[in-house]
């Protein structure tokens, strides 16, 4: 990935000096040093040297557009009082863990208000997914318990799997090994001493992410005998460190070479809205334990859409980081340069949070990436709703519109209609070129970088235990030569210079998530499928994110006259996830109306 700086530097320049914060860094003091002012746009640079604990370098400069205009400042030595709109979460892992971090973004939300939360869905009260804090709420109060909710979900995955034909959500699940954990959270809760707001928070893993006791397949037959699993990986720890209950590990589509979510080995996943239709993937366990209401989250990997594409189908939000963001030591194919790993959650609000807690670069990354420091959008904030009037929203009306089916666009302009009319921000019209080399480079690179990290096992003959779904895949990507990834790298540095040239005007560019609601299983797929035309329209949107390795995510915005989901995804520019969650909040909450509970759905917090 091209290492990009996501604000662009002006000459007109701010200098000042940092003094101290309140508790929740929620206004900062600074001293002013110099002032070079004449036009907007302005930045403001903070003494790094004073910023050890308080990292806001970059965030403050995001909004400076709103803030600062018609402000007159003099370097007078003057202390000023200055509201901070992006609450910084220390990223230096020896101050800060994952509790901590969890603990300050929860400060960064609006105050939690249970009314109407444990009241049944009717036209007042539309269908709504159960929040993390809704569990925190029933755990603290004696509503329920950890416990408890893993009696229902054992109850919920067995009455899943035991379905014919076979189409299991989990491929590896132990029932003694959840109640273990749930009994602890509990006796945590008793004790009035839980970890944090996570504490007792259910959860799932894809299968090609370690997580102790159980082995990594990635959906194969055998990749567990050729790579024992020996510690968790590094998200899976930290979320653990908050308290998480991790349920199992989540089906997928083979080795991740596939965005439908088929796979003939364990059985194929349904959609919670349509059992007759596709979840997307690959990791569509993920994506149906989480839309099914089985876990609040599920941490899933997206190299080619794969977070992205099944949460838009199934009707749920996916947040892809930007690359580097998330440590990826320890999962199956973290060798390459498009993959990461990434939450999938019922709300924005829950995204925010697990984001908070997984969310850290690897010592690697942090040197050659150099990311910007961590941080979330500071909703208490009395600005919010003019930071969200100044944002602009980039649209390739020509691409955005390039669909099979104008329901899906139709009904993703609807809701950015609808968020510039209730917050005054505009959609500005950009061009986005080289479309199709774009698709191509990105076929090339993580085809290339998949066959790398098979060919030892191809090559030693396991391709005839693979289905010929992947054996496909695989033989294309055999055919990529070392000049086709050359060039890719090439195509990929050019395509990032005409985004990076867009993001000088707009803030975040949306499109739909997929190019098509979800697809029907065909009876013959159950013995194996490969859909191309399928597939094409399933990734159309979803290459910039991973090529380029560009933070994204997909929010549900409505259903087509099927009642399928229809997901809009927002891209904003590198370490930009605060900006992107806090637009990503205000499409939610204008669209939570449209959101239709799904034909399969357990309530695991019944009160």
């Amino acid at each position: 990935m091209t290492k990009s700086n996501s604000l662009p530097m002006h000459r007109h320049v701010i200098k000042v000096q940092f003094m101290h914060t309140n508790k929740h860094m929620h206004i900062i003091f600074i001293k002013i040093i110099m002032c070079n002012i004449r036009t907007q746009p302005i930045n403001i640079v903070l003494n790094k040297r004073k910023l050890l604990r308080y990292s806001v370098v970059g965030r403050i400069q995001k909004d400076n557009r709103t803030i600062m205009r018609g402000i007159k400042l003099k370097p007078n030595n003057s202390i000023i009082r200055y509201q901070v709109l992006f609450i910084p979460i220390c990223h230096n892992p020896l101050i800060h863990g994952p509790v901590d971090r969890v603990e300050e973004a929860l400060s960064c939300l609006a105050p939690y208000d249970p009314s109407g939360r444990f009241t049944s869905a009717d036209e007042k009260n539309p269908f709504l997914y159960w929040k993390i804090r809704d569990f925190a709420y029933a755990y603290r109060f004696g509503i329920t318990t950890p416990l408890a909710v893993a009696e229902l979900i054992i109850a919920g995955v067995e009455e899943w799997n035991n379905k014919k034909p076979p189409m299991p959500m989990l491929i590896h699940f132990n029932a003694n090994d959840l109640r273990k954990q749930a009994d602890a959270s509990t006796k945590r809760f008793e004790q009035g001493s839980p970890i944090s707001v996570l504490d007792g928070i259910f959860s799932a893993v894809k299968d090609d992410i370690d997580c102790l006791p159980y082995p990594s397949k990635s959906a194969t037959t055998f990749f567990d005998e050729i790579r024992p699993v020996e510690k968790d990986v590094v998200c899976v720890s930290r979320l653990q460190k908050c308290g998480v209950i991790f349920i199992g590990k989540a089906n997928m589509h083979e080795l991740g070479l596939g965005v439908t979510g088929n796979d003939t080995n364990y059985g194929t996943v349904r959609n919670p809205h349509s059992i007759d239709r596709y979840t997307g993937g690959s990791s569509s366990g993920p994506a149906a334990l989480v839309s099914s209401g089985l876990c609040s989250g599920a941490i899933g990997t997206d190299g080619g859409g794969s977070v992205r594409i099944p949460s838009s189908l199934c009707g749920i939000v996916g947040l892809k980081t930007t690359f580097g963001r998330t440590d990826m030591t320890g999962v199956v194919c973290d060798a390459g340069t498009v993959e990461v790993a990434s939450p999938l959650t019922s709300s924005v609000e829950d995204s925010v949070l697990l984001y908070s807690a997984l969310a850290g670069s690897r010592p690697m990354d942090k040197l050659t990436l150099r990311p910007s420091p961590l941080c979330v959008p500071n909703l208490v904030s009395s600005e919010n709703s003019k930071i969200l009037q100044s944002v602009k929203v980039g649209k390739y009306t020509e691409w955005f519109h390039d669909v099979p089916d104008n329901e899906v666009s139709n009904t993703c302009e609807d809701a950015l209609n609808l968020l510039c009319s209730t917050f005054g921000c505009q959609i500005e019209e950009i061009i986005l070129p080289e479309l199709e080399e774009m698709r191509t480079a990105h076929l090339v690179s993580i085809g290339s970088e998949a066959f790398s990290d098979m060919n030892a096992h191809y090559q030693a003959g396991k391709r005839t235990e693979m289905t010929l779904d992947t054996r496909a895949s695989l033989a294309l990507f055999k055919s990529f030569t070392s000049a086709d990834y050359v060039a890719s790298q090439c195509l990929r540095r050019r395509i990032m210079y005409y985004h990076m040239e867009a993001f000088k005007k707009v803030d975040v560019i949306a499109t739909p998530t997929t190019g098509m609601t979800a697809p029907k299983i065909p009876p013959s797929a159950l013995k194996g499928e490969s859909d191309y035309v399928v597939s094409a329209k399933l990734m159309q949107f979803i290459f910039a994110g991973n090529l380029l390795g560009l933070p994204a995510i997909s929010v549900p915005v409505g259903h087509d006259k099927q009642g399928l989901p229809i997901g809009l995804q927002l891209i904003g520019r590198p370490w930009g996830e605060a900006s992107l969650l806090r637009v990503a909040l205000a499409v939610e909450e204008l669209c939570l109306k449209r959101r239709n509970r799904p034909s399969t759905f357990y309530d695991i917090l019944k009160t």
